[in-house]
């Protein structure tokens, strides 16, 4: 079915908008469904959507696997099992693809991890964000730190040799000593791999509609959580290759790179998003939209929320806000081979004056963030690339 010349690589993401319960920060694609017949159509819906898209995908090798959420888990072992069969079946999955599911806690167990295994998954990314209970409480998480610990250790039992945890900062009732205890505890059980995010408080949430009643630690202290996980994590063994992201040795996330170097990736599911062949596009987040696009035939119900082709001078831009991301920021050679144009005459000269306050730094290969530079990188890249306009 699949020629072997000429592939081209590609990240497949497949969005599960379901969760146990819905954290009051979320505002992801996610809801508590209210009956198990709705998460059949949409497993089958999201199979459809697959052979919809296996013809024009022949040319292309997938390398890395996302099943994200939502809490991927919430779906019993069954349907997951029908998405990743339908995966194999309709698009060339490389025998060493990095393939990643999101994980709660509460949902998941050795046997569950153990048949994962058995699917083709190698690697976790559990969701934890703090050890401590009140923290937890405050989060509207469904777990405890106990949970976690078992379910990590489930998850080690069953086979899984490449697990991220993921963390908060900046979170309701956290210190900056409760902090260094969360860090402390997770580094101690020698994940492969942390992601650490900033909570931001979003429109549309629980949060957003208490947020005057919010007890949250200040810009100062959030400052210094951050600081101390990039110092205290490289003592461990963590190289942070991301603003938010550490890892051990050989262990960055393949699929999330693919973000941030801005290559080819295909989002199936409501809400899911892509960047595939200069085009950018978005599928509805209305999941009842999502089902009867794709199950009724004949149906006038577009699954496309928004697409844009991408012009040579947005893809530039968005090679730079994102390459900057990275620990390497932007390699020149890399970019001017890729658009075959002067970086220094396009975007060189934006960056003087963050050169003279140490906020970027400047070397023979080409333009990264300092430390205290990644902590403010949104505001600096939202300056930077607004010159341009």
């Amino acid at each position: 079915m699949f020629g072997k010349k000429n592939r081209k690589p590609l990240g497949l993401y497949i969005h599960i908008p379901f969760c146990k319960s819905k954290c009051d920060y979320c505002d992801f694609c996610s809801f508590v469904p209210n009956n198990k017949g709705v998460v059949e159509h949409y497993t089958d819906a999201l199979i459809l959507q697959m052979e919809d898209w296996s013809s024009r995908c022949r040319n292309y090798s997938v390398d890395s696997v996302y099943i994200g959420g939502g809490t991927p888990t919430y779906l019993d072992i069954r349907r997951i099992a029908r998405i990743i069969d339908a995966a194999y079946s309709n698009f060339k999955i490389e025998k060493n693809a990095e393939f990643t599911i999101e994980c709660n806690p509460a949902t998941a167990d050795y046997e569950y991890f153990k048949k994962l295994r058995r699917l083709g998954v190698n690697r976790l990314s559990i969701g934890c964000q703090s050890t401590h209970a009140n923290e937890l409480k405050a989060l509207g998480r469904i777990h405890s730190f106990e949970q976690f610990k078992a379910c990590f250790e489930d998850a080690r039992e069953a086979g899984f040799d490449n697990i991220s945890v993921d963390l908060m900062y900046g979170i309701p009732e956290q210190t900056e000593q409760s902090f260094i205890e969360t860090l402390t505890a997770i580094a101690s059980l020698g994940p492969e791999h942390i992601s650490l995010y900033a909570l931001k408080i979003e429109d549309n949430t629980p949060f957003a509609a208490m947020r005057d009643k919010l007890v949250l630690p200040d810009e100062e202290a959030e400052y210094s959580m951050y600081s101390h996980a990039v110092e205290y994590l490289a003592t461990r063994g963590y190289e942070r290759y991301e603003i938010s992201n550490f890892c051990r040795d050989g262990a960055a996330s393949l699929h999330n790179l693919k973000y941030w170097h801005c290559d080819d990736y295909l989002g199936l599911g409501a809400g899911a998003h892509s960047y595939f062949e200069d085009e950018r596009f978005s599928t509805t987040r209305v999941v009842r939209d999502y089902i009867d696009g794709l199950e009724i035939i004949g149906s006038d119900i577009n699954i496309v929320a928004s697409s844009e082709k991408i012009d040579s001078a947005e893809c530039m831009d968005e090679y730079v806000m994102l390459g900057m991301r990275l620990a390497e920021g932007i390699v020149v050679a890399d970019f001017e081979k890729r658009f075959n144009t002067s970086f220094a005459e396009k975007y060189g000269y934006r960056f003087d004056e963050y050169l003279e306050e140490g906020f970027i730094i400047k070397d023979e290969t080409g333009y990264r963030f300092s430390s205290k530079g990644m902590f403010v990188s949104n505001y600096i890249l939202s300056d930077v690339l607004e010159l341009g306009e």
